[in-house]
């Protein structure tokens, strides 16, 4: 069983990875940036080199999807780096090609606010992809920078699935049909993706769940299945959005950033400041076999299964991450 996180953003340590090795998973999409500049980014690839230097026996960075296979061959958790925001790249388009030569492989075109790119799901207005963002989509496109929309608004979402030549993702959400939080996808949203061959990965960060931290497994797995009926199974998988031993400290930074001195939590937001606790059936990364359990439960076959957990993002991987053929 291929297992593949699609998003965390964890208080990485020694402790951490004895759990990613324990949950035999192979490979997690790690959120490297939010508002970091670009050096600021590159000093955080410094700490994981640092990682995988010292816990060679245990980790290892990946850039491709056969770096995912060699690292579950040989018993490791392969490491894939993403951003949360196009702050690295600054205002520059060049950059786009570097950041991906540095291994980064996902980019969301906007967090919860308006970027230079794309609108973020908090703002009241959503005027859509920038003219930037669109030269930026069609570098990303070329160079095997997949397109993350995970944050985005409703008209810059859809709009980005249509300039893409390439399939997009939705790394970490959940449908809106099911909760309808500011983070969670339409109907619309969804039969896109699934139309253009994107990916779209499952979150179980509370605020993203019915019922939040008390949203049970089987409501979690009938949620799967109702939204495969929608996207395709073959479009699925998950993306926790696991911020497992972050200070609640950390929220602020993700929401707040530079850009205001309050602390931000979208207009009309429930949300409170810190991080919730997590559903009792996922907790940290030891806990991916109680959601096969789940999936087994909710009438899924094994291959659908196998499909979920990581095989549709590995077959992803291999069709995104390389540079776009010359027509």
């Amino acid at each position: 069983m291929m297992r593949i996180d699609g998003l965390q953003y964890c208080n990485w340590s020694p402790e951490i990875f004895q759990q990613m090795a324990e949950g035999q998973v192979d490979c997690v999409h790690v959120t490297i940036a939010y508002h970091e500049n670009f050096r600021e980014m590159v000093a955080v690839i410094e700490s994981w080199n640092r990682f995988f230097e010292n816990f060679s026996d245990r980790l290892v960075q990946a850039f491709t999807a056969d770096d995912v296979r060699e690292a579950k061959a040989n018993g490791k958790t392969a490491i894939i780096f993403g951003f949360q925001n196009p702050s690295p790249i600054e205002d520059d388009i060049g950059l786009v090609e570097i950041v991906h030569r540095l291994g980064v492989r996902f980019m969301q075109l906007s967090y919860n606010n308006q970027s230079l790119l794309a609108t973020g799901c908090y703002e009241v207005t959503d005027p859509g992809i920038t003219r930037m963002g669109r030269e930026v989509i069609r570098e990303m496109n070329r160079v095997g920078l997949v397109i993350d929309m995970s944050h985005s608004g409703e008209r810059s979402t859809l709009e980005a699935i249509e300039i893409s030549e390439r399939p997009i993702a939705i790394t970490h959400a959940n449908p809106a049909f099911w909760h309808p939080a500011k983070r969670n996808k339409s109907r619309e949203v969804l039969e896109a993706l699934g139309n253009s061959a994107g990916m779209f990965g499952f979150s179980m960060y509370p605020h993203h769940l019915r019922d939040g931290s008390a949203c049970s497994l089987e409501s979690f797995c009938q949620m799967i299945a109702d939204t495969a009926e929608l996207v395709g199974i073959e479009h699925i998988g998950l993306g926790s959005d696991l911020c497992q031993s972050q200070p609640d400290s950390v929220v602020e930074w993700m929401r707040s950033g530079r850009w205001t001195k309050a602390v931000d939590f979208g207009e009309g937001s429930t949300e409170q400041p810190g991080f919730p606790e997590q559903p009792e059936w996922f907790i940290d990364n030891r806990y991916f076999g109680h959601i096969e359990q789940g999936l087994w439960d909710q009438g899924f076959e094994s291959a659908e299964i196998r499909q979920i957990m990581g095989e549709n993002w590995l077959r992803f991987f291999d069709e995104s991450f390389g540079m776009q053929k010359a027509m």
